[in-house]
């Protein structure tokens, strides 16, 4: 018998219903259901004129589970309306009515339709096709919480006791003539709203009954996460990832992130399917990745080296350092340096001096030109996008610490459009990337954030916020965002700004972790008080203070078995690089305020010296809480390992400098320290900064001369190791002393 006929027949005499007619469609539904259809009978349609982030990532959820799909439209001009502003979408009614001509009377054929730009495939076409068997209608259609477009429409929608009530057009599945029927009607303008047409359709009962149209209330097949977000959880299973519906305990086969949701679906994205999985780890890291491996220089692409230094930042120095270093051909580098800061511009002209020459070119601007922070950064971006030879922009801030040199390659063949290597603050979780943003736009945790940034997690992470670095593809800012001012917009900042525009534009801003790139500095306590600031960031930037100025060979020294023993009870080890010996020599230089080496020091209670030294204390230069944090974390780890059974804070209450010099004081005569243990550090070079002078220990006539600079002698203070300075016969000899435990 015809169903089809019959179903309409049905339609014309609905006010007279009989229960004869009621069974004959029971009868006829039931003989075109009696098995799910074979997946090869499933057509996917969807409607894309571009092909975007998102539907790059449809399309490979789509081919993860096989999924025949029919893209309409690709390559048109879109005339359906802003969408994701007001009401529109008609363009997608007339590509499909014209597509489904053909399947117009073919009954042993599914037509799903959804939206690409915004829908993931969470399962394959045999749990779809199941699940559209087992709703027993025709045609099934999304659902959510929220009516679209036309409220008042509300009143006219059949009550449902369980589940969400209105219709959503992103998705619907159903049998193929009866979605030819439900489109044909269509005859309005593209720019009309698409589910308004749809819902006028559900809503008239006729209508409704003639093309068995039913909603999947429950989300077994379509989840919209618009109004939904709470009840949506991710959930591992069998190398697979799913969204789950806890609301009702359902396991969606399509996730759509209609409406504001967009942020929501990349991060579902990020493991649906299988994207990210615990047993395999990041499966699309790999995927349309290039390789600049056993390219010559002069094959490599060409980039833009933004650098904006716009606050007082401690180790600039070491950052033109890493540049310089940096693993890539210099002649296809080219810089542009913002500088706001005009304590600065004595580093920026350092580096251009000694290494400009060496890049393809190099474009400062200094605090004098006055250029705001957002109008700099269009600046660097449009010395890029006005050259097409510029193949991408690599965006840096002055506070980013890029220890990988090779970063720069690393992002190059990863091939997104917009990277960032992921970087955080030592030991802490702050980022230069956000998991997830508020209602009003601002940071709010993802789920994932915690094991992203301590990389428990390892892969490529598609997040709506990025700052500090990040790459940029030199063709996408040549087209797609040809005419894009990308660091305004309203009253954001400028890098939540460049990360609205960049969203705004449907382009996906990632960030990797697959390699330890760096970290990103804490600027808050930066000054300018002192001739070496840097001396003062041991406990804002631990690791950074360490690296400059700790010996390379601290950490294995009793590993290496460097630590010696030159005199009983006397251990001599590495602890200061050169750089770190000669800040510290400069800075009291530069202080300036040297004793007179006599008894009388007003400087120490009681004010007398008994053993008198030509010297600044630490704390005349406000030293003194770093260096007992020196003390702390360096000195006092190896006191109990040279000393066993002793353990101690390392408390200190005398720390100073001294200086000798054959015509100031030349040698030191025989004492007793004023504590448990005393260290001194040689802070410049026996033989080449002066000659003569060390340490010997009178008991048991054992001296030590020609001390390494950034070495450091440990002893005894009391009792056993009475000693004397041995005498500077020319030059200069600096020596840092504490008196530890006294």
């Amino acid at each position: 018998m015809d169903c089809t006929l019959r179903v309409c027949s049905l339609s014309l005499l609905l006010p007279i219903l009989t229960l004869n007619l009621f069974f004959q469609l029971s009868d006829c539904k039931s003989e075109s259901r009696k098995n799910p259809v074979p997946k090869e009978n499933l057509l996917v349609f969807t409607v894309a004129t571009k092909e975007t982030d998102g539907f790059k990532r449809f399309m490979r959820s789509a081919n993860f589970f096989n999924y025949t799909v029919k893209v309409l439209g690709l390559g048109e001009e879109w005339t359906g309306g802003d969408v994701a502003k007001t009401s529109g979408g008609g363009q997608k009614v007339r590509m499909l009515k014209q597509a489904l001509e053909l399947y117009a009377t073919k009954k042993e054929f599914v037509i799903l339709f959804v939206d690409s730009y915004d829908v993931i495939f969470a399962s394959g076409p045999e749990e779809l096709l199941k699940k559209f068997h087992q709703a027993k209608h025709n045609v099934v259609f999304a659902a959510e919480a929220f009516i679209w477009p036309n409220r008042h429409l509300e009143v006219q929608y059949p009550h449902v006791r369980d589940g969400k009530r209105f219709l959503n057009s992103g998705g619907f599945i159903g049998f193929a003539p009866n979605v030819y029927q439900l489109v044909e009607p269509w005859d309005l303008q593209d720019k009309e709203d698409d589910q308004l047409f749809y819902t006028k359709t559900y809503l008239d009962p006729a209508k409704r009954a003639s093309l068995n149209i039913t909603l999947d209330h429950r989300c077994r097949i379509f989840q919209n996460l618009n109004g939904a977000l709470d009840e949506v959880v991710l959930k591992f299973e069998d190398n697979q990832v799913r969204a789950r519906n806890m609301a009702f305990n359902t396991l969606p086969v399509i996730i759509h992130g209609n409406g504001p949701t967009k942020m929501q679906l990349n991060y579902l994205g990020n493991y649906i399917p299988k994207v990210w999985t615990f047993e395999t780890g990041c499966t699309e890291c790999e995927k349309d990745t290039i390789s600049l491996e056993g390219k010559k220089d002069s094959e490599f692409p060409t980039v833009l080296i933004g650098i904006f230094i716009e606050q007082l930042t401690p180790f600039v120095e070491n950052f033109f350092e890493r540049l310089v270093n940096l693993n890539f051909p210099k002649k296809q580098l080219r810089i542009f340096i913002h500088n706001t800061q005009t304590h600065h511009e004595q580093h920026v002209w350092e580096f251009i001096k000694q290494y400009g020459d060496g890049y393809q070119s190099v474009k400062a601007v200094g605090p004098n030109e006055e250029i705001a922070t957002a109008d700099a950064r269009n600046m660097g971006i449009d010395l890029c996008r006005q050259d097409v030879t510029c193949d991408y922009y690599f965006s840096v801030d002055i506070e980013v610490v890029l220890q990988n040199r090779d970063v720069l390659k690393n992002l190059i063949e990863q091939n997104r459009s917009v990277l960032a290597p992921l970087i955080s603050r030592h030991k802490k979780l702050w980022s230069n990337f956000w998991g997830a943003l508020s209602v009003d736009g601002y940071y709010a945790r993802s789920e994932d954030y915690v094991d992203v940034v301590q990389r428990r997690r390892i892969g490529l992470w598609n997040i709506p916020y990025i700052s500090s670095v990040y790459l940029i593809q030199g063709t996408l800012l040549q087209s797609v965002l040809a005419e894009k001012d990308l660091y305004h917009a309203s009253n954001l900042d400028a890098d939540m700004a460049f990360c609205h525009n960049i969203r705004e534009q449907g382009i996906f801003m990632y960030i990797t972790n697959k390699l330890e790139f760096g970290r990103i500095l804490s600027v808050a306590k930066s000054h300018t008080d002192h001739l070496h600031n840097d001396l003062w960031q041991i406990s804002e930037n631990p690791q950074d203070w360490e690296e400059k100025y700790i010996h390379e060979n601290y950490s294995s020294i009793m590993e290496k078995k460097i630590l010696l023993q030159p005199c009983p009870d006397v251990y001599w080890f590495p602890i200061f690089t050169e750089r770190g010996c000669d800040d510290i020599v400069e800075e009291m230089e530069h202080f300036g305020e040297w004793s007179s080496g006599g008894n009388k020091d007003k400087r120490i209670q009681g004010g007398y010296e008994n053993v008198p030294t030509i010297d600044i204390h630490m704390n005349q230069i406000g030293y003194e809480r770093e260096w007992q944090r020196f003390l702390r974390e360096y000195i006092a780890p190896l006191t109990e390992k040279i000393y066993p059974g002793y353990y101690t804070k390392a408390h200190s209450f005398l720390n100073f400098v001294v200086r000798y010099r054959p015509e100031e004081q030349p040698s030191l005569e025989p004492h007793h320290d004023a504590s448990t243990f005393t260290i001194n550090v040689a802070l410049n070079k026996a033989g080449v900064d002066y000659e003569g002078g060390g340490c010997r220990f009178i008991r048991y006539n054992c001296s030590i001369q020609a001390p390494r600079k950034g070495w450091a002698l440990m002893h005894p203070g009391r009792l056993t190791h009475y000693h004397e300075g041995l005498p500077t016969t020319s030059g200069t000899r600096y020596i840092a002393v504490s008196f530890i435990d006294p």
